[in-house]
């Protein structure tokens, strides 16, 4: 049994992690972590938890926690993986794994160094629907990839408005924005099905230079892209086009991804469309025939196969066994910095209009 730390559990991981974990044999959460007592104690409460703080140093210190689940704004996640690292606890963090490709890289030489298992939450690569659909491609079933397209909403980034508790995101310093968090999952997916990104052009236009706090007459500067436009290259050599289009939330359309084969065109849209396609199920088609994912590749307990929590505990099954085999789980911290290195190309090559290409 792994013992788990959430800290941050009163945010995102109370609708995520925490339902994850707490539907999976292997982990047991031991202890949660939020900003203050009161919060921490009710986090606790809701999902049976025995220990509940209101300082994460506090928590990354107790003997039983075995592995600490970072869930915090990305400005803070180094704070408290570096303390972690330093305890000799296992480390997940959210996505993205810093707040900038030199960051990453730093929290990864220091994982590598502590010896532990380290992991990021990029969930889309365990998605059911992209394992199936990158098996699909590497069984030829539409024969050989020749090109991408991607589109998809967003929202809640880049539109006239944002919600009060996501208007720090305008700032580019907090390293959450539609271009690190919307763009950054749905490339992962989207490599997961199709192979890496290794050449971008890209684009980052800006539409809005204030922002309306959703609720209020106020408004706020916004230094951040509204939309991310790109095209490229794979790996495989097919060829790639990614549109991330901003807007006020909620999304509506949430994505069509087309591949097309030289013998047959593979669409997939969302069953829901509000979910973005690291979270949920998918719509799946080669030319008019409409695809089921089989049962082989819903791994995770009836009761998260569905909605945001599915493919995080899919992925932390991956973290559970890459800890009882002693080697790094898929996607680790090197991987979150490979794909932090392709965000910053994409910065780098709408900064001066050039194309960048992406080490492997």
């Amino acid at each position: 049994m792994i013992r788990v730390g959430v800290v941050g559990a009163s945010g995102w991981a109370d609708g995520s992690h925490l339902p994850a974990l707490t539907a999976l044999e292997q982990f047991e959460v031991t202890a949660v972590a939020t900003t203050n007592q009161a919060s921490a104690d009710r986090a606790a409460a809701a999902h049976g938890v025995r220990h509940a703080f209101a300082d994460s140093r506090a928590l990354v210190a107790h003997p039983e926690v075995d592995m600490v689940v970072v869930s915090v704004r990305a400005s803070g996640h180094a704070a408290v993986i570096r303390a972690a690292l330093d305890a000799g606890k296992h480390v997940v963090s959210e996505w993205p794994l810093g707040i900038d490709a030199e960051e990453a890289g730093e929290l990864t030489e220091a994982a590598s160094a502590a010896g532990v298992v380290h992991a990021v939450i990029l969930q889309g690569r365990h998605s059911p629907n992209a394992r199936f659909v990158a098996d699909l491609l590497a069984g030829g079933r539409i024969g050989t990839l020749e090109s991408v397209v991607l589109t998809a909403e967003g929202a809640p980034f880049g539109g006239s408005s944002i919600w009060p508790d996501l208007a720090f995101a305008l700032d580019p310093s907090e390293g959450t924005d539609i271009l690190t968090i919307m763009a950054g999952q749905f490339l992962s997916a989207l490599e997961r099905v199709a192979g890496p990104v290794i050449e971008v052009s890209a684009r980052l236009p800006r539409t809005h230079d204030r922002v309306l706090v959703a609720g209020t007459e106020r408004t706020a500067p916004n230094a951040t892209p509204d939309h991310v436009l790109l095209h490229g290259m794979l790996a495989g050599g097919a060829a790639a086009v990614v549109v991330v289009h901003g807007g006020t939330s909620p999304a509506r359309d949430g994505f069509l991804l087309k591949l097309v084969g030289s013998d047959a065109t593979l669409t997939a849209t969302p069953t829901r469309p509000e979910e973005y396609i690291h979270w949920g199920d998918w719509n799946i088609r080669i030319g008019d025939e409409l695809l089921t994912v089989p049962d082989a590749y819903r791994t995770v307990p009836a009761g998260v196969r569905s909605g945001i929590p599915a493919n995080i505990a899919a992925l932390y099954q991956e973290v559970a066994q890459a800890i009882t085999e002693g080697r790094q789980p898929d996607p680790s911290f090197e991987t979150a910095l490979r794909h932090h290195r392709l965000l910053a190309a994409i910065e780098e090559s709408a900064a001066d209009g050039t194309a960048r290409h992406i080490a492997q």
